[in-house]
C-alpha cells in the first residue's frame, strides 16, 4: 500500500514540477529577454507627440498678387469629446462660449455637431476626436479669457494656428475657381492617402477648385515635437522635434484685373437683363489665351470665399447650394451646360465643307423650310435669297443650316437613323462637333467639369434606353391622345432611338439636345483662332518652392488638331470679323474702336421650350493675330446681341484700355515671365 501511495505522489509531483518550470521560464522571458521592449514602452508613456502644423502654400495671379494667402491667427477650438463627458453634454459651456465669440448658441452648435446621415450640413465632417475650430479670427482679449478661465471653458482651447484668407485683389474674387478647404473625412484619408495629424488646423483638405486639384502640393507636411511629461501629464521638457515642411506656392495664369472686369461685365449684363423683365439667376464669362491659358473665369452669382473660414451657418449653406440663389458654389464656366445657339454654326460650316459642300458656293436662305412635315423658321427673318457661307455666318441664317443638315441626314448612312443600336455609326456632322472638343472633358486642371452633350445616334439610343422603361418612364406615362407632354412621351417610348430629321436640323444651329459649357465653347474658339490646335486649358502656371525656386511649369497640353483645313479656318475667321461690323453683333459694337483692336465673334440665341433664350457671344481678337478669346453665356436672357455681346465688349474694353477704360493688359500683352514670389 505504501508503494502504491508513493507512486501516486510521484504522479502528482510531475505536473506540479512542469507548471513550476513553465512559470519560471515565462518570468525569465519577461524580465530578461523582453525587458528592453518594456523599458521602451515605459519611456514612451512619459513622452507625448505634438503636431506642428505646416503652413499651406499660397495661390497667386499672373503678376504675383495673392489670391489665397496664409497667416497665423488665434483660433478657438472646441473638444466635443471632453464636452460629451460633462453631465449636460457641454450645453452650458457652449452657451457661455457663444456670446464670447459673438455668435448665437444655434450658430455655434451647428459648427460642432457631427455630420451623419440624419444631420445635414452645416456640421463638422472631420474626426469626432479632433478639436473643432469654431472661430479662426479671435482677438487677443477673447483668447486670453478662454485660456485664463479653464474652469468655465474646460473643453475649449485657444491656440495660434495657420489660417487661410482670400484677399480678392482689385475686386477679383474667383471663388469657384479657387475652391475651399474643409475638414478631412475618413473616405478622403483612404482615397488620398493623407496623414491624419489630429491637429484641428491641419486636417483640412481642398474640396473644390484649385485647392482640391493642387492639394497635395499646397498642403505641405506637418512636423512633430516630442515633449516629456510627468505622471500628472504636465510638460516637463522638450525631447526632440522634426520641423514642418511648408507647402508649395501656386502661380496661376489668372489676371486679377481682367478677372474683376469680367465679373463686373457679367454682373452688369445680368442686371440689365433683369431690368428688361428676364428672370436670370446665373451666367458665366471666360477669358483665355489662344494657347490654352485661362486668364479669367467669372461665374455668377459669386460669393466671398472667406465665408468658409469659420465654418458656415445653415443660412449661408442654403445660400451657397440653393437653386433659388443661382447656386453660387457652382462654377458655371465649367459646370454650366447651355445650348450654344448660332455660335455652333462654325462647326456645322466646317462639317459641311468637309462633306463636299463648296466653301465658295451659294446656299438659299428662305424665311422658313418644311422638313418631314415640320416647319422651321429663320428666327423671324424674311427670305434673304442665295448667300455664301460667309454671309450665312454674318447674318446668322438658320435655314441655310437646316437644309444642309437635312441633306446630310439623308446621305450620311441613312438606314442607321432608324436602327436601335448601341453601336450606331457616328454621323459626319457630329463627328466634327466632337473633334472640336464638345461632349467631352477639356481636361482643365479643375476637378469640377461637366461634359455637355453632342447628340449622336449612339447617344440617342442610350437616352431612349435609360428613359423608355426607367427614369422618366416614357412608356408608363406616355399617352397617344393625351396632353402635349404625354403625346411626346408616347412617341419617345415607341421610337425614341430614331435620329429624326427634325433633331438633325435643330442640332446644326446649336439647339435641341446640344449643350456646351462656356469653357468648351471658349476652348473651341481658341482652336479656331489659333489655326486649329485644340488645347487642354490650364489655370495653374507654375509650382514654386517657399524660397522662390520654380519646381514645375504647368503648360496646356495639345489634345488634337482640328480636322479642318487652314483655308477653311481662315475663311470662318474672316466671316466672324464681319459679324461685328455688318452682322448680328454690329449694333452691340457700334462705335467700338475696331481700328485699334479688331474683334471677331458670333452671336448665339438658343431657344429653350418654356423659357427665354440663352444669350451667347463668342469672340477673339485681334482678328489677324488672335491672342485672346472672350465668351459670355447668360441663360434665360434673350438675344445674344442684347445681353452677352455688350458684356463681351466691356471685357475687351477693359483688357486693352479702350473707350476710356484703364488697360488690365496694356497693349494686350500677357506677362512673359513668372512673378517673383517668396514667403
Amino acid at each position: 500500500m505504501i508503494a502504491v501511495s508513493r507512486r501516486r505522489l510521484v504522479v502528482l509531483y510531475l505536473p506540479v514540477a512542469a507548471m513550476l518550470i513553465t512559470l519560471g521560464g515565462r518570468l525569465w522571458y519577461l524580465q530578461v529577454m523582453n525587458g528592453t521592449a518594456y523599458k521602451q514602452l515605459a519611456s514612451a508613456s512619459q513622452t507625448r507627440n505634438i503636431v506642428v502644423p505646416a503652413v499651406r502654400g499660397q495661390i497667386y495671379d499672373d503678376v504675383g498678387n495673392q489670391l489665397v494667402r496664409n497667416r497665423t491667427a488665434l483660433v478657438v477650438s472646441v473638444n466635443m469629446m471632453l464636452l460629451s463627458q460633462q453631465s449636460d453634454g457641454g450645453v452650458a459651456e457652449l452657451h457661455r462660449l457663444a456670446p464670447l465669440l459673438g455668435m448665437t448658441y444655434k450658430e455655434l452648435n451647428e459648427k460642432v455637431r457631427l455630420c451623419t446621415a440624419s444631420v445635414p450640413a452645416p456640421c463638422w465632417s472631420g474626426s469626432p476626436y479632433q478639436p473643432i475650430p469654431v472661430d479662426q479670427h479671435v482677438s487677443d482679449q477673447v483668447a486670453l479669457q478662454v485660456m485664463e478661465e479653464p474652469k468655465l471653458f474646460p473643453g475649449v482651447t485657444a491656440q495660434v494656428q495657420p489660417v487661410v484668407e482670400y484677399p480678392g485683389p482689385d475686386g477679383a474674387d474667383p471663388a469657384q475657381v479657387l475652391g475651399y478647404l474643409q475638414p478631412i473625412t475618413p473616405r478622403e484619408i483612404q482615397q488620398r492617402h493623407l496623414q491624419v495629424t489630429g491637429f484641428s488646423g491641419v486636417d483640412l483638405v481642398g474640396q473644390a477648385g484649385l485647392e482640391a486639384r493642387y492639394d497635395s502640393q499646397l498642403r505641405g507636411k506637418p512636423g512633430t515635437q516630442v515633449v516629456s511629461v510627468n505622471a500628472a501629464g504636465d510638460v516637463t521638457g522638450t525631447v526632440g522635434q522634426a520641423a514642418a515642411t511648408p507647402g508649395d506656392e501656386l502661380i496661376t495664369s489668372l489676371n486679377s484685373g481682367v478677372q474683376a472686369i469680367a465679373q463686373q461685365a457679367l454682373a452688369s449684363a445680368i442686371q440689365r437683363s433683369r431690368a428688361a423683365g428676364n428672370r436670370v439667376n446665373q451666367g458665366a464669362a471666360v477669358v483665355m489665351t489662344t494657347t490654352g491659358r485661362v486668364v479669367a473665369m467669372a461665374s455668377y452669382p459669386g460669393y466671398n470665399p472667406n465665408i468658409w473660414t469659420n465654418g458656415i451657418t445653415e443660412k449661408q449653406f442654403s445660400y451657397l447650394f440653393g437653386t433659388g440663389a443661382g447656386t453660387p458654389v457652382m462654377n458655371w464656366t465649367t459646370q454650366g451646360q447651355y445650348p450654344p445657339g448660332s455660335t455652333w454654326k462654325v462647326t456645322s460650316t466646317a462639317a459641311a465643307v468637309a462633306s463636299g459642300y463648296g466653301i465658295n458656293g451659294t446656299y438659299d436662305c428662305p424665311a422658313s423650310v418644311t422638313i418631314n412635315g415640320q416647319r422651321f423658321i429663320n428666327d423671324g427673318q424674311p427670305s434673304q435669297g442665295p448667300m455664301t457661307f460667309s454671309q450665312a455666318l454674318i447674318q446668322s441664317c438658320d435655314t441655310v443650316y437646316y437644309n444642309l443638315a437635312y441633306n446630310m441626314w439623308q446621305q450620311d448612312n441613312y438606314p442607321a437613323n432608324f436602327v436601335a443600336s448601341r453601336n450606331a455609326p457616328l454621323q459626319k456632322m457630329q463627328k466634327m462637333e466632337l473633334a472640336w472638343g464638345f461632349g467631352q472633358s477639356t481636361g482643365i486642371d479643375l476637378p469640377e467639369e461637366s461634359l455637355g452633350s453632342v447628340p449622336t445616334r449612339q447617344w440617342l439610343y442610350w437616352l431612349w434606353k435609360d428613359n423608355a422603361h426607367t427614369g422618366q418612364n416614357w412608356c408608363k406615362y406616355g399617352r397617344q391622345n393625351g396632353s402635349y407632354v404625354q403625346r411626346i412621351e408616347w412617341q419617345d417610348c415607341q421610337t425614341g432611338y430614331v435620329w429624326e430629321p427634325g433633331q438633325a436640323v435643330i442640332a446644326a444651329i446649336g439647339q435641341g439636345y446640344v449643350t456646351v459649357t462656356p469653357l468648351q465653347l471658349a476652348n473651341a474658339y481658341a482652336a479656331l483662332a489659333n489655326g486649329g490646335t485644340l488645347y487642354s486649358p490650364r489655370v495653374g502656371e507654375a509650382l514654386v518652392s517657399p524660397s522662390g525656386g520654380v519646381l514645375q511649369r504647368i503648360n496646356p497640353t495639345v489634345i488634337r488638331h482640328l480636322p479642318v483645313s487652314s483655308y477653311t479656318l481662315a475663311y470662318i475667321r474672316s466671316a466672324l470679323a464681319g459679324v461685328v461690323t455688318q452682322g448680328t453683333a454690329a449694333g452691340a459694337f457700334a462705335g467700338f474702336p475696331l481700328n485699334k483692336v479688331c474683334v471677331a465673334g458670333k452671336t448665339g440665341t438658343a431657344q429653350i421650350f418654356g423659357k427665354n433664350a440663352t444669350s451667347v457671344f463668342a469672340s477673339f481678337a485681334p482678328c489677324d493675330h488672335p491672342r485672346y478669346v472672350v465668351v459670355v453665356m447668360v441663360p434665360n436672357s434673350g438675344f445674344g446681341a442684347d445681353t452677352a455681346a455688350p458684356a463681351v465688349r466691356a471685357i475687351w474694353d477693359g483688357i486693352y484700355g479702350l473707350e476710356g477704360h484703364k488697360a488690365a493688359l496694356p497693349g494686350g500683352q500677357f506677362p512673359s515671365s513668372l512673378p517673383k514670389v517668396t514667403r
